[in-house]
């Protein structure tokens, strides 16, 4: 389970602020990047450089932009020369100018979330990342969807056209099983000879830490969890659970549990995420979540909320009629 290539990303504030527009404290963020600096992370992935153009600044919070000035406020008297800084640029929701030259930024690797759709996006923001500086990486969202000769396109020109660190299978939906992981790592590394492959799992049926299991099985050695796998809907495999299976002594897990118990739990009172029904429905459909994550947010006295039947009904009549 040793292998010294793999590198461990926390993404815990950049995927768990889609559960609350990236609302939160900066003592929380302090607190979690400390924590993932003290377990031993490679990365820690602070929120999104995406442009105010694109987003409201009164509408959503902070990590949804990632300033330097915040930046440098959660990293004040914490910053580790072990664990680097990531933020996450959406290819069709940032632009170039929204990144600073890397010797006037904190940060140290920008990850660019892009549709197979939009990789001439992608690939633009990527190559502008390296040009100024910063380690990068695409990460290929909702792959589950993807349409196969297109994706192999896009990893061809992904191969061809950039400098990046690694490539990303992201399961948005949680819909992927083990073998479906097979599948794609072993397309990646048909295409990518000179990049590293990622994982990038979501919940929605039990199976986020299985799938990365299978993807490090594989050959997958980026490897991305949240604390207490919080992230949108179901939520990530769990860092805790994924460092414990490396096995690998310079991780160690006691700050995670730490942060958990003081931080992340609590906001289990204000954001629904982890296993449900919804999400696990939306999983088996291979649909996007948003559907069960609007579901879970009425109220409790709502009987739509719990009639799992009726859900899934709806959805599948849908399909049928797509």
């Amino acid at each position: 389970m040793y292998r010294p290539k793999i590198k461990v990303i926390d993404c815990t504030i950049r995927d768990g602020g889609l559960m609350n527009k990236s609302n939160f404290s900066l003592e929380l963020v302090r607190n979690v990047y400390k924590a993932v600096c003290a377990s031993g992370a490679d990365v820690v992935e602070l929120g999104y450089r995406n442009s105010k153009k694109m987003f409201s600044v009164d509408e959503y919070g902070p990590w949804r932009f990632c300033d330097e000035e915040d930046l440098a406020r959660v990293v004040e008297g914490i910053k580790s020369d072990k664990t680097k800084i990531a933020i996450m640029q959406d290819a069709h929701k940032a632009v170039p100018e929204d990144l600073l030259p890397k010797e006037k930024s904190v940060v140290d690797m920008v990850r660019v979330a892009t549709y197979v759709k939009d990789i001439d996006k992608a690939i633009k923001l990527a190559n502008n990342a390296v040009e100024k500086g910063y380690d990068a990486t695409i990460n290929i969202m909702s792959i589950s969807v993807a349409i196969e000769r297109e994706l192999d396109e896009a990893l061809q020109q992904i191969e061809e056209e950039t400098k990046i660190s690694a490539c990303y299978i992201v399961d948005s939906f949680g819909a992927l099983y083990s073998e479906d992981i097979d599948f794609y790592v072993d397309k990646y590394k048909k295409y990518l000879k000179n990049k590293e492959i990622g994982v990038h799992c979501h919940n929605h049926q039990q199976l986020a830490f299985a799938n990365t299991i299978a993807g490090i099985i594989r050959g997958a050695n980026y490897l991305d969890g949240t604390l207490y796998g919080l992230g949108r809907a179901a939520g990530n495999c769990p860092l805790e659970l994924l460092m414990s299976f490396l096995k690998n002594p310079k991780f160690d897990i006691r700050p995670l549990l730490e942060t958990i118990e003081k931080d992340i739990l609590p906001l289990r009172e204000k954001i629904c995420w982890g296993y449900a029904i919804p999400y696990m429905i939306t999983g088996i459909l291979n649909m996007h979540p948003q559907v069960a994550m609007t579901l879970l947010t009425k109220s409790e006295d709502n009987p739509e909320k719990n009639d799992y039947l009726k859900f899934y009904e709806k959805l599948t009549a849908e399909q049928t009629e797509d």
